[in-house]
């Protein structure tokens, strides 16, 4: 497929325009350009609902094990080193994944649903108080943060650092097409932090995830200690990142649609699909990375074997062929099929059962409290990123009961 074949729609990843229309140049690539080829910066993309579920599906001949991330820096053989287990195919992948799934089980995060609420509490009570606060800095920002470091054993006088070096690990400014010095220094500064939890919980365990994955064996065979911190490392980052955007995009667009938020102060059960609405209109992660493994035809042209392909999450979630009005954001909607920031097939995301588990005790007692809010334009900021779509900054001013 030539350039010309594509000209009518540019899609630029590293142009962050992109992340403040409300419609993505990208989504029109399913009409104009289904199959997507960017020369200049090496990639091509899949865009309709169809291609990328069957994308997520075929990791044989989309491989994972060079990274799922544009950043140069984080692309290549030993991107696992960064991305743990979403770097890797099988079968390093599947025998990581079940010796993590040792101790990150269901069981182990539906217990501290009871705690998720305290700490969310902790935030919003003082927050809707006030009237007026940024939801971000106040709530969506700080609560996955606290569950992820409460879950895996990090002192709460830490997080506030630990949540600081995660932001820096994923911004981008303007241009900037490769992880910048201040992410770096932000990733190093991590991993010396988990290196020594883990250490410390070799000597001295506790009753926290760090531990549960050192006792971590099937056969015999157990994680080393590079792989538990990388785990570590790949969750404080992907997991507080997607449901942070996740809560953040839930208000925006709830706010935006007032409508359908009314639905949920009248039946507070619609919570959930309150969720699953926002996964779908408006996911945290709407692009991931694989290689092509073998020679790839789509819709007329052939992805070569060893190029990087892309496929277009927030995309396929529009797609008039898999959703009805696709551009409409409807709580209650009965149609399915949404790929959420948590993908499908065998690197479905082990964290996807935590975020929603969030997402839904944040949301619902928000909606507990406030029958209505709206957010305040000024002061609204978006994040800088090649990849997530959500907010640094978001304003509201709440009504409460």
């Amino acid at each position: 497929m030539t350039s010309a074949a594509v000209e009518p729609v540019t899609f630029d990843p590293y142009d962050y325009r992109f992340h403040e229309d409300p419609y993505p140049t990208y989504h029109r690539l399913r009409t104009e350009a289904p199959l997507y080829h960017n020369p200049d910066l090496g990639f091509w993309a899949l865009s309709r609902h169809a291609d990328v579920l069957a994308a997520f599906r075929d990791s044989e001949r989309l491989s994972s094990a060079n990274g799922v991330s544009l950043d140069p820096a984080a692309w290549g053989p030993h991107a696992h080193r960064v991305m743990s287990f979403l770097a890797m195919d099988d079968p390093r992948h599947m025998r990581m994944r079940k010796l993590v799934f040792k101790g990150f089980t269901p069981k182990r995060v539906a217990e501290m649903t009871d705690r998720i609420r305290e700490i969310t509490l902790e935030h919003l009570e003082p927050a809707v108080a006030r009237g007026d606060f940024d939801w971000i800095d106040e709530v969506a920002g700080k609560l996955p943060m606290d569950v992820i470091s409460e879950l895996m054993g990090v002192p709460e006088p830490d997080r506030a650092e630990i949540r600081r070096l995660a932001d820096l690990v994923v911004h981008r400014e303007e241009g900037v097409l490769d992880v910048p010095v201040e992410a770096i220094d932000a990733s190093i500064r991590l991993f010396g932090y988990y290196t020594d939890m883990v250490a410390q919980r070799r000597t001295a365990p506790g009753d926290d995830l760090t531990s549960a994955l050192l006792d971590a064996e099937i056969d015999g065979d157990t994680l080393t200690d590079e792989e538990i911190i990388g785990f570590l490392f790949l969750m404080v980052v992907a997991g507080n990142e997607t449901t942070t955007k996740l809560l953040g995009n839930a208000l925006y667009w709830a706010a935006a649609n007032p409508g359908e938020y009314a639905k949920v102060v009248a039946e507070p059960e619609l919570v959930a699909d309150w969720v699953e609405e926002t996964l779908r209109y408006d996911t945290s992660s709407q692009i991931v990375a694989r290689t092509a493994a073998v020679d790839l035809d789509y819709h007329g042209a052939t992805i070569p074997a060893g190029a990087k392909v892309l496929l277009l999450i927030g995309s396929a979630n529009r797609d008039p062929a898999a959703f009805d009005d696709g551009d409409s954001y409807v709580i209650d909607r009965q149609d399915g099929g949404t790929l959420a920031s948590f993908g499908a097939g065998v690197h479905f995301c082990l964290g996807a059962h935590l975020a929603r588990l969030e997402a839904r005790v944040v949301l619902g007692e928000f909606v507990a409290r406030v029958p209505a809010f709206t957010v305040v334009g000024t002061g609204i900021a978006r994040v800088h990123s090649t990849n997530v779509r959500g907010f640094a900054h978001l304003p509201i001013t709440v009504e409460v009961r």
